[in-house]
């Protein structure tokens, strides 16, 4: 019997059963095995060409590591994403990078991709055509305007573990790959002594790979080269090992002799255990470089040189070391204590090791030293004469100009001062006395306990000192601020953003929108970005809530009185001396014929904020003072005046019912009108006639 032809069309119709789960996965096996026919017929069956697989695969960047052309312009073809990521942040363009397809590379930036997009762990497919030796592919990007020296960008966290911050030059370095090396330097002008955020060079990404037998050879040839462009000899790596220390590692004389031919190395020099190279060299018993070492001045009197030879049974080496007279020296270290806390640990390596010392001073210029960065450069830790001090850095000219600027502020309270200094090879060595942590640190951990009433006073002190030095600051960010072990704050210009104030209010009136910004940050306690604070992060609770308002609405209107006026303004006040301003100005006003016109300032834009104070006020407190035992009757007004009567009146002839109902009078006064203070000190200041009212010396300032 014949089927029909409704039977027929049930019979060569599939039964679909895959799920889209089934689906992805068949897809992602036919692309990886570049199977054309396979990839079709999946997407024909309803596959999602954009799916992932595991790690967030997608079928274009599999096509793509798979180097198939044809493959991939079928899954454009058919809506795959160029723009799609696996988990690590990576495209199909970054893959073709290291494929090296410039083909693929084309035809994907034809659809729109950023020839500097990154992953995330900061690689664009520069950085990856580098790190696999792609040349071919890196001249091509490097033809559509890849960036040449960008550094590899990574979160804010995996930064402050120092990682990240490579180039391309540097992948290709640590990968040994010469040819590309070259290319970068001589055709694309990659600069060869940017540091990554270890703070190394090229030159240390390809010595620390040189040590391993199939990179030996390629990391000679890598150091030579970039010797010959003048790469910079003294970048350490992360444990402070120097460019010759490593090129002793590797034991290759001819690297070391390059090195020692370049007449800025310094031949002592240690890494962070103290060990220089001639230690190391003893170490792995290499005669040869040993011999050259010494013949170029190494020291022999640091580390137990002749104790680790005989330990190696390397006669030829201890004869060596005696020619040079090395000698067995027992090591005897006493125990110190250094008197910082945060910087204990460090302080303490720094002690034990080896350093060649610089006049008085002994310092390690390499990252786990370093305490701050800077715009010029890091400040690092330092002992000179035993003293623990904080060490910057400088080119001698650029030192001079420095040092005569600190010795400056000798006789200045709140600002960083010079302790010492030492000169050494064209260098100048900046001493300071070594501070905890800089403001910024300091409000941002959970533990802070800082006065921030106090902690202003200083700031506004230490800005006034800078600009009776006839300097304005131009960036009174909080990482400008530094705390001693005492809590004592000093303010720093270490990025050199100073200008000569010579009569340009704009420089003054700069510093004072900078620091009502700096109050507002403190005030909310390092807990939001300096450039987003805004008096709406205030706490309108705060018993200084309305002070602190007009402090700041001070500093942005370049208030007249400037800073030396606003540093006496009433947020500094204690509360007792508010309470006592308060009090005093009854007896100031009382004899005048018109007590209104006080508080009535020909340019004043504020009312009196309490004008149903009697109401406001406890009943019974009013009731008593309106109808005294042994006084005259007298009722109180809504008018400031009255209020300011009461207030004086009240604690001048006390009254035990009174005080046992409300307590403190200046602690119930103070917090029922919050905004007295300041509308009276307003008030009054704004009034030529009465301004000398406002005058208060509190003795806390």
């Amino acid at each position: 019997m014949e089927p029909t032809a409704h039977s027929q069309q049930e019979a060569s119709t599939p039964c679909s059963t895959e799920t889209a789960e089934d689906l992805t996965s068949m897809l992602n096996a036919a692309v990886r095995d570049s199977n054309v026919e396979d990839v079709l017929e999946v997407l024909e069956k309803g596959a999602d060409v954009n799916s992932k697989a595991e790690s967030g695969w997608t079928p274009l960047q599999s096509a793509v590591q798979a180097n198939n052309e044809d493959l991939v312009r079928l899954l454009l073809d058919k809506g795959a994403c160029p723009h799609a990521r696996k988990d690590n942040g990576g495209t199909a363009f970054t893959e073709a990078a290291i494929v090296g397809n410039v083909n693929i590379l084309q035809l994907l930036l034809d659809r729109g991709l950023n020839i500097n997009d990154h992953d995330d762990n900061g690689f664009t497919a520069f950085m990856e055509a580098a790190w696999y030796g792609k040349k071919e592919a890196l001249e091509f990007l490097y033809s559509k305007g890849a960036n040449v020296n960008l550094r590899r960008a990574v979160s804010e966290e995996k930064a402050k573990l120092h990682k990240g911050g490579a180039t391309a030059l540097m992948d290709a370095c640590r990968k040994g790959h010469f040819l590309v090396v070259k290319t970068l330097v001589q055709e694309m002008g990659a600069d060869v002594n940017i540091r990554d955020n270890k703070d190394r060079n090229a030159l240390i990404h390809a010595l620390k790979q040189g040590c391993t037998k199939e990179r030996y050879e390629s990391a000679v040839s890598i150091g030579c080269f970039l010797l010959d462009c003048r790469v910079d000899v003294n970048s350490k790596d992360e444990c402070g090992k120097t460019a010759l220390i490593l090129a002793v590692e590797m034991q290759s004389p001819d690297l070391v002799k390059a090195l020692l031919e370049k007449g800025e190395i310094d031949i002592d020099d240690a890494d962070e255990e103290g060990n220089t190279a001639l230690m190391v060299a003893v170490e792995k018993n290499d005669y040869n470089i040993a011999k050259l070492l010494c013949e170029k001045g190494a020291r022999t009197d640091v580390g137990n040189l002749i104790a680790v030879a005989n330990r190696n049974r390397a006669h030829n080496m201890a004869r060596l070391l005696r020619q040079y007279n090395a000698r067995f020296v027992p090591e005897t270290l006493t125990d110190w204590e250094p008197n910082s806390k945060r910087w204990r640990d460090q302080l303490k390596k720094l002690y034990k090791i080896y350093r060649p010392t610089i006049g008085k001073l002994k310092t390690f210029q390499y990252i786990q030293q370093r305490i701050q960065n800077t715009s010029q450069g890091g400040i690092y830790l330092g002992l000179h004469g035993g003293m623990e001090v904080a060490v910057r850095i400088r080119r001698s000219t650029e030192g001079d100009k420095e040092k005569r600027f600190f010795e400056q502020c000798g006789n200045c309270e709140h600002l960083l001062k010079l302790f010492q200094f030492e000169k050494a090879e064209g260098y100048m060595y900046l001493c300071f006395p070594l501070w905890e942590k800089n403001l910024e640190e300091h409000l941002q951990e959970p533990e802070d306990q800082m006065d921030y009433k106090d902690a202003l006073r200083m700031i506004f002190q230490a800005v006034r000192e800078l600009h009776s030095l006839g300097f304005a600051h131009q960036n009174l960010h909080p990482s400008n601020f530094f705390i001693d072990l005492g809590g004592k704050i000093y303010l720093a210009d270490f990025d050199n953003k100073r200008k000569l104030i010579e009569g340009k209010k704009e420089l003054v009136n700069s510093d004072l929108e900078d620091l009502s910004r700096l109050v507002l940050y403190v005030l909310k306690g390092g807990r939001k970005p300096l450039q987003q604070v805004s008096t709406k992060d205030l706490a309108a609770d705060s018993p200084d809530y309305q002070e602190a308002l007009d402090l700041v609405s001070s500093l942005l209107s370049h208030d007249e009185r400037g800073l030396e006026g606003l540093s006496k303004h009433p947020y500094f006040w204690s509360k007792q001396t508010r309470f006592k301003f308060l009090k005093s100005i009854w007896n100031k006003i009382k004899d005048l014929s018109n007590r209104k016109a006080v508080f009535q300032a020909p340019n004043a834009t504020e009312s009196f904020p309490y004008p149903l104070w009697t109401e406001q006020i406890d009943k019974d407190v009013l009731n008593i003072m309106e109808n005294p035992r042994k006084g005259r009757l007298f009722k109180y007004s809504n008018d400031v005046t009255d209020l300011l009567r009461l207030i004086r009146n009240l604690d001048e002839h006390p009254n035990i019912g009174i005080s046992n109902r409300i307590g403190d009078h200046a602690e119930y006064f103070l917090k029922l009108f919050p905004a007295l203070t300041i509308y009276v000190y307003n008030s009054l200041r704004q009034n030529p006639e009465y301004s000398h009212f406002a005058d208060v010396q509190d003795p806390s300032l």
